[in-house]
């Protein structure tokens, strides 16, 4: 769905030029992992609302089954303190699900939630962009990974490392389900001057980073990689 800008909107945005500076750009890059955990310690578990929506707008869900009962295994990348995790989980008991995120801190929410059951699921700490994922799941062994706020938290040039990464786990002939930021959505445009890091990637005041797609970005970026492999597999 496009967005239509306001002629102010429009107009802060053209003005918004002004890139944040080099040296910082680096400094939060290596810092990422230290300002997501920040955020889990301000918030615990109480910022993002539990996600009941998954089984509804991820019919995929459900069709990628052969037959009702079937036990489907899935990863969710980027877990964060379970909000979706464990309303998927409670929804669906034919379910197992690897679960990891970048922030230690939210990996220890998860695993003190008392839902957390370890015959239904597997939760540890990853850097998509560079820690195996092999070293926690089997290769070709999930039905669906989940990307849903992920990528955008991630900066453009390594995004590509995550579906590589992740590439390895899935199951051929099965997919990857994705949600994120699209271009122009109001956090977008909450963003001020100086926030400003590349075309659509944007700085919050806590450290931690946001880009913002468009359909053919997305698009484009995730075939290209995605198609160009060997086994066949799908977003």
């Amino acid at each position: 769905m496009s967005v239509i800008l306001s002629p102010e909107e429009a107009e802060k945005l053209a003005k918004d030029r002004v890139l944040v500076s080099d040296f910082k750009q680096l400094k939060l890059e290596k810092e990422a992992q230290k300002n997501w955990d920040l955020f889990y310690k301000r918030n615990s578990t109480n910022f993002f609302k539990d996600r009941h929506w998954t089984t509804r707008e991820f019919q995929e869900l459900k069709a990628c089954r052969e037959f009702a009962d079937q036990k489907l295994t899935i990863l969710e990348a980027g877990c964060g303190v379970g909000n979706c995790l464990f309303p998927l989980l409670e929804e669906d008991l034919n379910i197992f699900a690897y679960a990891c995120d970048f922030s230690p801190r939210a990996v220890e929410y998860v695993k003190k939630n008392s839902l957390y059951n370890t015959e239904r699921c597997k939760v540890f700490q990853c850097d998509l962009t560079k820690d195996d994922l092999l070293e926690n799941i089997p290769a070709d062994s999930v039905d669906v990974v989940t990307l849903i706020f992920v990528l955008s938290a991630i900066h453009p040039d390594k995004m590509h490392l995550v579906l590589k990464n992740i590439y390895k786990i899935l199951k051929p002939g099965k997919c990857v389900l994705f949600r994120d930021y699209g271009l122009y959505d109001h956090a977008m445009l909450r963003f001020k001057s100086g926030s400003k890091l590349g075309e659509n990637f944007y700085v919050r005041q806590d450290g931690t980073r946001s880009y913002f797609f468009t359909t053919g970005k997305m698009l484009s970026f995730l075939f290209m990689y995605i198609l160009s492999w060997n086994k066949s597999k799908s977003f």
